[in-house]
């Protein structure tokens, strides 16, 4: 292994690559004291309505604290649990919002508590632990947020003098390890992550925190996405963001599928592409990325992350959710790479503005990339997430839901072989009944526009976000269903079966409950795409103690069982389920 110091990227580095942007931009006083297009942004945009949405209810309890329960709590069965389910539903989310007397500010701040939904023979056990990170750990031991979260800012200990205080205003804020938002599996150990250069290893079936794992200690990236894809072979590709002298960059990770030694954890991890940063002090913000058989895509989104303002958060004494805005007056770029050889195509796609969180599928066929994802035509929603907008009530919530952007279901059709005799302004996309195009500008350059995947029907239920599919049997291939969360809230509130043929859509919802990600295990032996079950957590927030998980089929989506747990669980982000022996 390389010296520490040689991996990464250390504070100086990125001191050294803000202070060269800093003189080619306007002096630093003036980007902190000026306001800046961000927040012009912001403003001209804050009124803005996306929809029309009344009486929608409280759903405070969803960010509520809670204890963990360390100890399997057996659930009452309703219905019928499928005997051949064997395994653990695993789920992450943030669990803990207070510590002390100060709170966090946003949702995405609150200490990871995971949870084990362990199924065997028709019945269901529960439990969930904290994870022991260290922001949680010296969090608890000063009974205070020590560690500055995404959009909260860890003030200065109170027991320093006044220097001591002020001086360390100056530190650059570290990154946390608190790993809230999903499981990941590299190497067939399962891991909890977040998008910092942290991740835990985790005992899947006590949920006990095993290991830290830091990714700059295997390669020179300052953190990877909490949404990995992995091939067939168990290879695992991610990517994470690095930050130089000359600027930011994209990097694609490569993770090998099998371990050299027992305890082996990154080893052999590689950076297979590294793709600039447009503006070098100013790189998009990604939460995943799609992947097909051959190719890579990355979605350089106009949401954007003032490197500046980030590095000088804890200075200003803000959270570093500030420096992370919505820049619509750039184009959505996807940068397709070759992810065996690492080499970029020669053609850039572009796309009007748009944000995307969570990528459907991806494949190839007939020398198209047809590549579906959850979109929206706004990227503001992400500030939006603040604690105190979840716990609104009346006028005031629906007002927040009412200027949040929809997110919808697209496909984007992207020609993979450009013929330079194809004269600028045609449609290259020649698949029949696909109303995408992908209209070429330039001698390699293609205008993408999307067609939509869904009816007007999916309006009614608030878009489409928490995309699933059958991924041991469809992903990078052609595929027919995906399932997500309906969003008539901040939050899904309904279960959605899509049918691409003919755009149909299956619907389960009832009120007041608010299912999590819906995760698809396939039946032993399945054929067909849709032959198996869906797996989802109900939070019933007006309702004390009666959560359940939800058992759906594939097929039907009508309800088989619920296991009803006695005690309140938080609402999540994301999931999955481990095969049992």
């Amino acid at each position: 292994m390389a010296a520490e110091e040689d991996k990464g990227v250390t504070q100086r580095q990125l001191s050294k690559h803000l202070q060269l942007s800093k003189q080619t931009s306007m002096s630093s006083m003036n980007r902190l004291n000026s306001s800046t297009g961000s927040k012009k942004t912001r403003s001209k945009n804050k009124d803005q309505h996306f929809t029309d949405v009344h009486g929608l209810p409280c759903i405070e309890n969803l960010v509520c604290s809670v204890d963990e329960s360390p100890e399997p709590i057996t659930t009452t069965i309703a219905g019928n649990i499928p005997s051949w389910i064997k395994g653990n539903f695993l789920r992450n989310g943030p669990g803990k919002f207070e510590i002390g007397r100060s709170s966090f500010n946003h949702w995405f701040d609150g200490m990871a508590l995971l949870h084990q939904f362990h199924i065997e023979n028709g019945n269901v056990t529960y439990m969930s632990r904290f994870l022991n990170s260290d922001c949680y750990t010296a969090n608890l031991e000063h009974n205070r947020i020590i560690m500055s979260e995404f959009g909260t800012v860890a003030m200065p200990d109170p027991c320093k003098n006044f220097f001591q205080r002020f001086l360390s205003r100056f530190e650059l804020p570290k990154p946390t390890d608190n790993a809230n938002v999903s499981f990941v599996q590299y190497k067939g150990d399962y891991y909890v992550s977040t998008e910092t250069n942290f991740m835990h290893k985790i005992d899947p079936e006590t949920l006990e925190t095993k290991e830290k794992v830091d990714w700059s200690k295997f390669i020179a990236i300052n953190g990877a996405t909490a949404h990995p894809h992995v091939d067939p072979d168990g290879t695992t590709y991610n990517m994470g963001n690095s930050y130089t002298p000359k600027g930011a960059f994209y990097n694609i990770i490569m993770v090998p599928s099998k371990k050299e030694k027992q305890n082996d954890t990154l080893e052999g991890a590689t950076v297979v592409c590294s793709i600039p940063s447009e503006d070098k002090s100013k790189p998009s913000y990604y939460h995943s990325f799609a992947m097909s058989e051959n190719f890579v895509v990355f979605i350089e989104q106009p949401i954007k992350m003032d490197l500046l303002k980030i590095v000088t958060s804890k200075l200003r004494g803000k959270g570093i959710s500030e420096g992370v805005y919505w820049d619509p007056k750039r184009n959505t770029v996807f940068h397709v790479i070759n992810k065996h050889t690492g080499k970029p195509s020669l053609v850039k796609y572009y796309a009007k503005p748009l944000s995307t969180f969570h990528q459907i599928n991806c494949y190839e066929e007939n020398g198209f990339l047809i590549m579906d994802m959850c979109c929206s035509d706004d990227g503001q929603a992400i500030n939006n997430y603040k604690i105190q907008n979840l716990k609104k009530s009346g006028n005031a919530l629906d007002e927040i839901y009412n200027t949040m952007s929809r997110v919808f279901p697209r496909r984007f059709v992207l020609p993979l072989n450009l013929d330079s005799d194809k004269p600028c302004g045609e449609n290259l996309n020649t698949r029949s009944n696909s109303t995408a195009t992908a209209i070429k500008t330039d001698k390699n350059k293609v205008f993408c526009t999307h067609e939509d995947l869904h009816g007007d029907d999916l309006h009614e239920f608030g878009g489409l976000e928490f995309p699933h599919i059958n991924y041991s049997m469809c992903n990078s291939h052609p595929y027919r269903y995906f399932y997500g969360c309906g969003f008539r809230h901040l939050v899904g509130d309904s279960l959605i079966k899509m049918d691409l043929q003919g755009k149909k859509i299956t619907v389960w919802k009832h009120a007041d409950m608010y299912p999590s990600e819906p995760i698809f295990v396939p039946s032993p032996g399945a054929v067909e795409e849709d032959d198996g079950v869906i797996l989802s957590v109900v939070i019933t927030p007006n309702q004390d103690k009666s959560t359940f998980l939800l058992v759906l089929d594939g097929k039907t989506f009508e309800e088989l069982g619920r296991a009803e747990v006695p005690i309140n669980i938080p609402y999540g982000f994301h999931g999955t389920f481990q095969h049992g022996h």
